[in-house]
């Protein structure tokens, strides 16, 4: 049995969590004024802080400063935070951030959110922490760019979904870092499918295969006085902080199949290993082979893996019943030609952060959240249906109260300490279930 005792308690569905929740409620006498004040702020340059400013956060920022030149406004980043003192104090080389606005701790982003005149969150932590910080973004009533994927477990999607409903009550607008939902080829190809262009969509497949294994950061972890702060340094190799690669790399995948059939699967069964780490520190598994199945009968099959092999793609492929389609620029129907996107775009890393700047300015719809966390938490039920060696059914994972990190990340973020914390084996089908021996902390 793998051991873990934080629990969190959880709603029957997703919409009657949404209904109940008492964070969408307390925003509705809030929402009747922000409009005016967006009016106001589509005046102001956008003013923008960095959660979490390891490579994702630095090429985020970097993307948001190439949008904003694109979009014609005035932009910058006024502020970063880090948990790592040393990583912090980089936005002053890589952002000219002045250094009292780097943040550095675990209550380093409640910092940053405070600094006078910030509008735009960018959010490139760890997954673990995403949800924690996206809550506490709305909250604070940012507009959000937040990465994928966006929480590793059910408890952190219900928090997702909450803080979602959220935004659209104080009308924040949300992006998402599943670039390809801003991506000219997969935005026209997509629309294609869902016109009929290869008939009824009778089955998917979905890549993320790649030739060799994902980084492990050993001389990281050496630097470390605590465990808690050793996983954070190696996050990757841990579930509660990465979601394992299925999560953190796979959802991109993911993500667009559940766009084409406009819809999340209902059930996944499959399998997976931890077949080239070894011995190294950590407990994630580096392949999986999930089926699932959408309540239409549609199934998607789906293969990930960060292992050494020849056979390498990150692609997805549809088969219709008058056709085939890769997704990000071709159609072949079974009679008449073909087609193939040909026209030029924008980079998408790029792109997903021009029409998020264009949303507030122009005070135009969107919203993501709901649609990245349906595409994460369809890679938790993946996940999990491998690691149990069983079927996992939707309503399950999203009502299953176990919280895979520490109860800070739910409870006191700002608050958390360096120290001691459980290190898991790697998942073992036959002995791992999510769904007994739980403990319950207060409500989120």
């Amino acid at each position: 049995m793998l051991e873990h005792n934080n629990t969190v308690p959880a709603p029957v569905s997703r919409r009657q969590f949404l209904k109940s929740s008492s964070v969408v409620a307390a925003t509705a006498a809030a929402a009747v004024s922000f409009p005016s004040i967006l009016h106001a702020q589509n005046k102001m340059p956008i003013n923008a802080v960095i959660i979490g400013t390891g490579g994702r956060g630095s090429g985020a920022g970097a993307n948001f400063r190439e949008a904003a030149k694109i979009a014609g406004v005035e932009a910058k980043i006024v502020a970063v935070a880090d948990i790592f003192p040393e990583k912090a104090i980089e936005g002053v080389k890589n952002f000219e951030v002045p250094a009292d606005k780097c943040f550095s701790g675990f209550d380093g982003f409640e910092k940053a959110l405070a600094v006078p005149g910030v509008n735009y969150v960018i959010l490139a932590t760890p997954p673990g922490f995403r949800a924690a910080h996206f809550k506490a973004a709305i909250a604070a009533g940012k507009h959000v760019f937040t990465e994928k994927p966006v929480c590793v477990d059910g408890v952190g999607a219900q928090v997702m979904y909450a803080a979602g409903e959220e935004a659209k009550k104080k009308n924040l607008k949300v992006a998402a870092g599943t670039q390809r939902r801003h991506q000219k080829g997969y935005i026209e190809t997509i629309k294609r499918i869902q016109d009929g262009a290869i008939g009824d969509v009778a089955e998917m497949r979905a890549y993320w295969v790649n030739g060799g294994p994902i980084w492990h950061r050993a001389a990281e972890e050496a630097k470390a006085t605590s465990d808690l702060e050793r996983q954070i340094r190696n996050w990757y190799h841990y579930i509660w902080l990465c979601g394992d690669h299925i999560c953190e790399q796979h959802v991109h995948n993911i993500d667009v199949c559940n766009w084409i059939v406009k819809a999340h699967p209902v059930k996944a069964w499959g399998m997976g290993a931890r077949q080239q780490l070894g011995n190294k520190s950590g407990e994630i598994w580096d392949n999986f082979a999930i089926e699932f199945e959408y309540a239409s009968g549609v199934h998607l099959h789906s293969y990930c893996g960060q292992i050494k092999r020849d056979f390498a793609s990150v692609s997805e492929a549809v088969v219709g019943t008058k056709g085939t389609a890769n997704p990000g620029g071709n159609i072949k129907p079974t009679q008449g030609e073909g087609w193939r996107f040909r026209d030029k775009a924008i980079d998408p890393y790029v792109q997903e952060h021009v029409d998020l700047i264009n949303a507030i300015i122009n005070d135009t719809p969107l919203n993501e959240a709901e649609q990245v966390t349906d595409s994460t938490l369809t890679a938790i039920m993946g996940r999990e249906a491998a690691y149990s060696g069983a079927p996992v059914e939707w309503d399950d994972i999203l009502k299953s109260k176990f919280a895979y990190g520490p109860p800070e990340l739910y409870t006191n973020l700002a608050g958390m300490k360096y120290g001691a914390f459980r290190t898991l084996k790697p998942p073992m089908p036959g002995t791992h279930d999510i769904f007994k021996d739980k403990v319950d902390l207060p409500t989120i």
